[in-house]
């Protein structure tokens, strides 16, 4: 068993036929680019809440005016609290002045840090204000989002389903969308933020202090540097985490779904070997992102501490000496620094890196979300099924006779495969057209051709004399009943499974159906009766109960043509005569394709189709077959057995 092989040993329902599908996508993932075209698409999933985002962009400048301002209104604090107390230091203790200037010092520290404090409550009212309405604003655009993305799904050609597993795609709505949210909800007011600050920063500190304004700038290329080279790296490697992730899940999902039939093959030993191959690749990925990631904080705090320690050294020196410097007409007073001036200086050299790390810290959110974000917009830059022609039919409107013709059909999922070659046939309304032949001979793939889940290469296919290709794509298929071998329920009562095959049904009509498909009986045996719950695809009921309630869904359609897929190559011969009693209710007056293993079936089609290598090498009804000595000959008589 090869790596990211299909688990479950089924086949997707509609897909193609078993050696002929376009098989899984397992190459390597393309590196995300992380373009700007990227970042434009994902600003306008925000930008329709362009009101809350004025208002978030305010809060975010006054929040970090605020918190500017609060940090300079320290200066004044510090330098009065030293004059008070070099004040109080020259008088005598206890004496009346001493009381005073110690009073007046005291009163003068309780206002500074009353209006400082006053600020700062401020700064935390906006900062909660614009973080509350940015997870609103983020919320939405993840609805949107990922509304956008099921659309899309929706819409998608069958081919992209079989070039991917479930997991993979779920993938997209899961790791990479939440990736997405958590950029949203806190890294672009924090980018802003850092900007306002730094800006805001730059310019107190020159006014502050110019030369040590210079010494923190100097300072600013080497984080730059250091932080550009650490994030190169941390987003290739980030990039490489999510296609693992999806990797992993996909396999998780296939495994877990055909778990009975891992342990059925005793293939225990070989999944959770496979397994640990994908968990170990992404270990593998997530170490190197996760490390490039986490240094980035470290190696940036580390750098400021520098800063911080070279401003304080080279302040305290500027508050100790004063020298003037006379070049030409220009003066540069170089020291007379106060002390409150090196308090605030630090703390804003501090302020001033404490951004920069804050990105730096977010650059593995960012560039998370970033390959997150291509990944989902790869799916939705996908071709969708091709659009009907301006002109096209609806079958609703017409009466649907459903004579099918095949004129010289060539077809391959691949085009260096070709599945179907100059395959001819017909069936007149209300035929029944048996197909059999080896695995792989193409008997699926006509009729995933007849429903237009996927176009043929060359030749015709016309139902009531008209190209399939001049039907609107939806009446074609909601005039064309499905009965697969692989059947699917979905969770809800019985009655609205059946009601599935057409949504306007009544409840009448959904017990006629159940009773044309042999289904009414045990239906009624149930505790709840049509309002028994399904659960987990049907697990409550045997293959053979689940499978009729799928001829009961093709039995109410009322589709003029049926496909039946094997639907009853999976059950005992009991339960096959039940389905075979409502099959042959279902398929009177409609022209019937049936697609057999057990060619049992098949005695009493009007002709049967022996295909091999995408061909029809004999056709005919079952007497003249078996007349024949030939191919289907030695298959019934077991001389030869199907594949």
């Amino acid at each position: 068993m090869s790596k990211n092989m299909k688990m479950s040993g089924q086949r997707p329902g509609p897909g193609p036929g078993p050696g002929h599908g376009p098989g899984r996508n397992t190459g390597p993932v393309q590196k995300p680019k992380a373009s700007k075209e990227t970042i434009k698409r994902l600003l306008k999933y925000i930008a329709k809440d362009k009101m809350m985002l004025i208002i978030v962009f305010f809060c975010v400048i006054f929040s970090s005016a605020t918190a500017i301002l609060g940090s300079y209104l320290l200066r004044p604090i510090v330098n009065n609290l030293a004059t008070d107390l070099s004040a109080v230091s020259a008088l005598v203790k206890d004496s009346a002045d001493y009381k005073a200037c110690l009073a007046t010092g005291i009163a003068n520290l309780i206002k500074g840090l009353l209006v400082m404090a006053g600020v700062y409550l401020l700064s935390v009212v906006l900062t909660y204000t614009q973080a509350r309405i940015m997870i609103g604003v983020s919320q939405r655009a993840l609805y949107t989002l990922r509304r956008d993305l099921y659309n899309k799904i929706q819409i998608l050609p069958i081919r992209f389903f079989d070039e991917r597993t479930t997991g993979e795609v779920m993938s997209r709505f899961t790791n990479d969308v939440d990736a997405i949210g958590e950029m949203l909800n806190n890294t672009i007011t924090q980018l802003i933020s850092g900007a306002i600050t730094i800006i805001g920063t730059v310019i107190i500190m020159f006014y502050t202090n110019w030369l040590l304004a210079i010494i923190t700038i100097l300072f600013v290329p080497l984080m730059l540097k250091a932080g550009g080279t650490i994030a190169g790296k941390s987003r290739k490697f980030y990039s490489a985490q999510q296609a693992a992730i999806g990797a992993l899940n996909g396999y998780i999902e296939e495994t877990v779904t055909g778990q009975k039939v891992v342990k059925v093959f005793c293939h225990e030993d070989k999944v959770t070997e496979e397994f640990s191959e994908l968990n170990d690749n992404l270990r593998n990925k997530q170490i190197k992102a996760q490390f490039f990631g986490g240094i980035m904080g470290p190696v940036m705090g580390n750098l400021g501490q520098i800063n911080y320690a070279v401003i304080g050294g080279i302040g305290a020196i500027l508050c100790i000496v004063k020298k003037v410097i006379a070049i030409g007409p220009l003066k540069i007073v170089l020291g007379g620094f106060d002390i409150g001036g090196v308090t605030v200086f630090v703390n804003y050299s501090r302020q001033f890196s404490r951004p920069i790390n804050e990105v730096a810290m977010q650059i593995n959110t960012i560039f998370s979300a970033l390959a997150g974000a291509e990944r989902v917009f790869q799916v939705m830059d996908m071709e969708p099924e091709e659009a009907d022609r301006p002109d096209a039919v609806n079958m609703d409107d017409i009466e649907v006779k459903g004579k099918v013709v095949f004129e010289n059909v060539t077809f391959g999922y691949n085009p260096d495969k070709i599945v179907l070659k100059d395959l001819s046939l017909y069936a007149k309304p209300g035929q029944k057209i048996a197909f059999v032949g080896s695995t792989g001979a193409g008997k699926t793939t006509i009729t995933n051709l007849l429903n237009r889940f996927y176009d043929i290469n060359k030749g015709k296919i016309t139902i009531d004399d008209r190209d399939i290709k001049d039907y609107k794509r939806d009446s074609l298929r909601r005039n064309i009943a499905m009965v697969l071998q692989d059947t699917h329920l979905f969770t809800g009562t019985i009655r609205e499974n059946i009601r599935y095959g057409r949504l306007d049904a009544t409840d009448e009509e959904v017990e006629e159906a159940a009773k044309i498909a042999s289904a009414h009986s045990f239906i009624m045996r149930l505790e709840d009766g049509y309002d028994t719950m399904i659960e987990g695809d049907g697990d409550n009921l045997s293959q053979g109960q689940r499978q009729l309630l799928n001829i009961a869904r093709a039995a109410i359609s009322k589709a003029p043509i049926l496909v039946l897929d094997e639907a009853t190559s999976s059950v005992d011969t009991r339960t096959e005569k039940h389905i075979e009693h409502g099959m042959d209710r279902i398929m009177k007056n409609r022209t019937t394709f049936v697609i057999a293993h057990r060619l049992s079936t098949v005695r009493n089609v009007n002709a049967i189709m022996v295909l091999e290598n995408g061909q029809i090498i004999e056709r005919g009804t079952h007497e003249d077959l078996l007349a024949q000595k030939g191919r289907y000959h030695m298959l019934y008589t077991g001389m030869l057995e199907l594949d």
